[in-house]
């Protein structure tokens, strides 16, 4: 059963097939948990999320019509889901976990002098810091096309929205970093 498409254990699991399910939640667990991470700065928390966007997934699982993938269905389940647990602790997101190194975009140079490790460090920072205060729309759409490295047709069926307005939003957020990095160095 492990050689199967993700649409064809979803097939399976549709016709109550649970082994089929529990072949896609092991397969997306780790992905979805680290997704949850970006929303969540409780990590404790980030498990029983993931949990629950499995439960109201397959739940829903007779919705599931192969329009998308199933992980990008399956993401969008779990970025709700994290949304709303912060609404309901009354939370905002935050991005204190990101790692500023899994990103081909935003990974700065390693060297290994003193002075040059404080600057990677600083940069590092003045990063997050940025893609935090971004809108929303444009942190999702940079998080998933640099952290996630999904395709933008991907990233504009996860976010319900034209191709063209997708590469707009990350452009737009890459240029938010790049002014904040700018300003930021040139203080530093």
């Amino acid at each position: 059963m492990a050689d199967k498409t993700d649409l064809q254990l979803v097939k399976e699991a549709q016709k109550g097939n649970i082994g089929a399910f529990d072949l896609l939640v092991i397969k997306y667990q780790n992905r979805l948990q680290s997704i949850i991470a970006k929303y969540v700065s409780n990590f404790d928390d980030v498990p029983d999320i993931a949990q629950e966007t499995f439960l109201k997934a397959y739940r829903a699982l007779h919705n599931f019509r192969g329009d998308s993938e199933f992980y990008t269905w399956l993401y969008r389940i779990g970025v709700n889901t994290a949304k709303n647990y912060l609404v309901s602790k009354s939370r905002r997101p935050v991005f204190s976990d990101v790692d500023i190194q899994e990103s081909d975009y935003l990974h700065p140079e390693d060297t290994s002098t003193p002075e040059s490790n404080i600057m990677t460090s600083e940069l590092e920072s003045i990063i997050k810091n940025s893609i935090s205060e971004l809108p929303e729309d444009l942190r999702m759409a940079i998080t998933l096309r640099e952290y996630e490295a999904l395709s933008y047709e991907e990233i504009a069926s996860i976010m319900k929205c034209p191709v063209g307005t997708i590469r707009s939003r990350i452009f737009r957020a890459r240029e938010i970093i790049d002014d904040v990095i700018n300003k930021n160095l040139n203080v530093l």
